[in-house]
């Protein structure tokens, strides 16, 4: 699942200025062979500066004891942003010149709460359940970057996709199968 949307790091609407729009991407992974790039050892940079977990709680990337580093294989920061937290990875130009902003989940134990896999090899091959993903709350709680003291972005995702995004190949072949998919929008939208 990967949801996409586009507002400024000031928290204001993507208006086609193309040096303070930022495009913003949630991406999980569930290929069981990826491991995470994010861990407090050499790769913080590649963590997202804060967690949240379902109750609200947050913890820092720097809390060794309580932050899940398993739950995140990579996060990049956008590239207009200036007040990153050291220390952080700008988002790779090669693939959008333009400024993005991609958090890559993993499944773990913490997306639970929100329908996601929890397991490595969950929704992979062999595993055909279906699945009720609560995307919009997962997407409130996960980190993306805003200006201090900005009012805080009220959160609109304009694509959800779904499929294979093969990231480094080596020839290699996907096939994705999907037989049945609902987007449910609440009453109080």
């Amino acid at each position: 699942m990967d949801i996409g949307s586009c507002w400024k790091n000031n928290g204001k609407p993507c208006d086609g200025d193309v040096t303070s729009d930022v495009t913003r991407y949630s991406e999980m992974i569930i290929n069981p062979d990826t491991t995470p790039w994010c861990n407090p050892s050499n790769n913080l940079r590649l963590c997202p500066p804060y967690h949240t977990f379902a109750n609200g709680t947050q913890v820092h990337r720097n809390n060794t004891r309580h932050f899940p580093y398993d739950a995140y294989h990579v996060y990049c920061s956008p590239g207009n942003g200036k007040y990153l937290e050291e220390p952080f990875n700008y988002c790779d130009a090669y693939s959008n010149p333009q400024p993005q902003e991609i958090l890559q989940i993993l499944p773990h134990p913490v997306w639970g709460e929100y329908g996601y896999p929890t397991r490595k090899g969950e929704g992979w091959i062999g595993d055909g359940r279906s699945w009720e993903l609560d995307v919009g709350r997962l997407s409130q709680s996960l980190y993306f970057y805003q200006d201090p003291g900005t009012k805080p972005v009220e959160r609109h995702w304009t694509s959800v996709d779904l499929g294979t995004e093969i990231y480094v190949s080596g020839n290699e072949v996907a096939e994705w199968t999907v037989s049945h998919f609902d987007i449910i929008v609440p009453d109080k939208y």
